[in-house]
């Protein structure tokens, strides 16, 4: 048996098992998404796969060449919920529950989807979320995501778990990028990232307040014995050994600290990071209006109404469902933007209508990165604001401004 034949032979068997699973339903995985059929059967062919990025009908298109490219551990990484993947699974099917509005005989021959965030103005209002660890699907990693946020002109949040360091993604964005702080629960640390990333040019700073506790990543554990790589010549154990591939903690000493959760953050934390830099601060990970009113009263300049698109918590309540009760804590004195699920223009045309000032998307960008590096993100981001920009000419809408609470209703 050939090397090919072998790994065809290994992704045929995961696919039975995945075709009998329960987790295939899960949002986390395009096989099982609303927006079509399973295509197990297709997967197995390797000619029923696209063979560039130029050949996307949608984003669901780059998840199967993802699947193939990708070892089956960093697959289930990237897919993985939590638990019973409730939270994953809501995330993507809440959209269903909202229709829109269109508005008739409005001449919408020029549609301006740009939006302003913080004196910023970015060309379209989709942004790209953090995620980490992207050399686990692609060698150019966030390099290569950066360079395509950089061609459709979208704002770039980068993680602290990246595998690129803030100097390179800003580098190669080419214009400052937001960077998201998991914070762990000793403050020097903290501390640490956040001179360390305004020294480099970061204008907001987007702290991650859900990861609070550990995960029962059930899809990930599962794929993860699939995979006949000796993991342990890149993750090493221990909490040192963890970040040795991630430059935002090069020259943190972590001895002692525990884990890089925040269980002890609190909204003191907050004030402390007020204090510490110029930075503009944004909560990424509020699910209720009483904490986005709390945002506002402890002097945060935005909210990120996120659940870790179903990694953080199992709560089972999607974002969209989330959003319009942020948004009338909050009265627009800060800043709303929201993730989770999000797929296709119609969603960001709705949690647009809903009050969202930007919507971010995670792991589509992530499948056209595994499959096609760079073209494939770039592909990825063009085919999200051709469809807002399509939605909105649907809705009748000339300007973003223009999107009202009038457009969307609740089935």
């Amino acid at each position: 048996m050939t090397s090919f034949d072998a790994r065809f032979e290994t992704r045929r068997r995961l696919l039975q098992w995945l075709s009998a699973s329960p987790l295939l339903a899960s949002g986390g995985f395009a096989l099982g998404a609303a927006d079509k059929p399973s295509k197990l059967d297709l997967l197995e062919a390797e000619a029923a796969l696209i063979g560039k990025p130029e050949d996307a009908i949608n984003v669901f298109d780059f998840e199967p060449v993802f699947f193939k490219n990708v070892p089956p551990a960093h697959v289930g990484y990237m897919a993985a919920g939590i638990d019973a993947e409730a939270t994953l699974k809501a995330n993507r099917e809440a959209f269903s529950k909202y229709y829109l509005r269109p508005r008739r005989l409005i001449d919408v021959t020029k549609p301006d989807t740009s939006v302003e965030i913080f004196g910023v103005k970015y060309p379209n209002p989709i942004f790209v979320c953090p995620t980490g660890g992207n050399k686990a699907f692609h060698p150019e990693g966030e390099v290569a995501v950066a360079r395509a946020a950089k061609a459709g002109g979208h704002l770039e949040m980068l993680s602290t778990s990246a595998t690129t360091s803030i100097e390179d993604a800003i580098a190669a964005r080419g214009a400052p990028v937001w960077f998201q702080l998991y914070a762990s629960p000793k403050w020097e640390v903290a501390e640490h990232h956040l001179k360390r990333v305004e020294r480099a040019g970061c204008p907001v700073v987007a702290i991650t307040v859900d990861r609070v506790a550990g995960r029962n990543q059930e899809t990930f554990f599962r794929l993860r014995r699939n995979d006949t790589r000796d993991c342990k010549t890149c993750h090493t154990p221990g909490v040192q050994g963890s970040v040795k591939r991630k430059p935002a903690y090069d020259g943190i000493d972590l001895t002692g600290v525990p884990n890089l959760q925040s269980a002890n953050m609190t909204w003191d934390f907050i004030k402390r990071v007020r204090d510490t830099t110029k930075m503009k601060i944004v909560l990424k990970g509020i699910l209720t209006g009483e904490d986005a009113a709390l945002a506002v009263k402890y002097g945060a300049d935005g909210v990120l109404v996120s659940n870790h698109g179903g990694r953080g918590e199992d709560s089972g309540r999607a974002t969209i469902d989330v959003l319009a009760e942020v948004v009338d804590a909050v009265q627009g004195r800060i800043l709303v933007l929201i993730d989770g699920g999000f797929r296709r223009g119609t969603d960001v045309a709705k949690a647009l209508a809903m009050g969202a000032n930007a919507v971010g998307v995670g792991r589509p960008y992530l499948w056209g990165l595994g499959a096609f590096g760079e073209p494939g993100v770039a592909k990825v981001l063009e085919i999200l604001r051709t469809e807002t920009r399509v939605a909105m000419m649907q809705c009748g809408v000339r300007t973003v401004k223009e999107f009202t609470p009038a457009f969307v209703r609740r089935v």
